[in-house]
């Protein structure tokens, strides 16, 4: 039942009919993101319980990703028009990212090789869980290529040429707390070392890590990064804004490609 109250609470079982979930170029209003205790009850989620509810998770994507793009149109076209900011542009992309896209993921199985491209159905290793997504959501990749490279190459072919923030510790609690003083509410992507690669949110002032988890539970899940066994394990980071990387947003917004 606690599965069934999930799938329903974000969608997973509502066919969407033609035209509901579109988004209007009039419809300016910016979605509340989900409260931390909602994006919580997806933690070690597993969704894997039928065919059914499988089949009903890829026909919402496949919604939620038609969604993205109508987005993407609407936000350019009210951009150019004026009525909009660019902070407005920030908030609605890290939203149905955050909110929309990814919580489909969570229980896919992770594996080294795994780079299934439906969610729940095959396993995913955290390059392609992090490539995926983003091309999902309307960014002109290659999933493969972003996929297979070392975290710090995968930082900057993201980064678009901005900043990227090294974070270097001896200790996980001195790493937070510099991680904590240098991000601000929104969405990151977050590498770990030589060896792992994730979305760091900051929402309501805590930090969230998302990413296909190579420890319990094995597989796609959103944890506090403090108490992240993997975040545990290393000591350098590296940092890259995604919600605040104007040059990244306005590439998606353009179609422009990814280098």
């Amino acid at each position: 039942m606690f599965i069934l109250y999930l799938l329903l609470s974000f969608g997973f079982l509502n066919e969407i009919p033609a035209g509901s979930d579109k988004v209007s170029a009039n419809d300016l209003a910016i979605e509340k993101p989900l409260p931390i205790a909602e994006l919580m009850h997806f933690k070690n989620a597993k969704f894997r319980t039928s065919k059914k509810n499988i089949d009903s998770i890829a026909i919402s994507y496949s919604n939620t990703k038609i969604s993205a793009a109508e987005l993407r149109k609407s936000l350019k076209e009210n951009l150019s028009l004026g009525t909009i900011s660019f902070d407005h542009v920030k908030t609605e992309f890290t939203n149905q990212l955050v909110d929309k896209i990814i919580p489909h993921w969570y229980g896919t199985p992770w594996s080294f090789g795994g780079h299934t491209a439906i969610p729940n159905q095959g396993k995913i290793a955290c390059g392609y869980f992090i490539s995926t997504t983003l091309r999902d959501m309307g960014m002109k990749l290659n999933r493969y290529t972003l996929a297979q490279k070392s975290p710090i190459d995968e930082a900057k072919m993201i980064s678009c040429g901005a900043e990227i923030t090294t974070v270097t510790q001896d200790s996980p609690e001195k790493a937070f707390e510099e991680i904590d003083s240098l991000t601000k509410e929104g969405l990151y992507f977050i590498g770990f070392d030589e060896g792992h690669v994730g979305y760091l949110l900051k929402r309501e002032g805590e930090l969230l890590l998302i990413h296909s988890n190579y420890l319990a539970p094995i597989s796609v899940c959103i944890e506090p990064l403090a108490a992240s066994r993997v975040f545990k394990r290393f000591t350098t980071f590296h940092l890259v804004a995604i919600s605040h990387n104007e040059v990244l947003l306005q590439r998606w917004l353009n179609n422009g490609a990814i280098l």
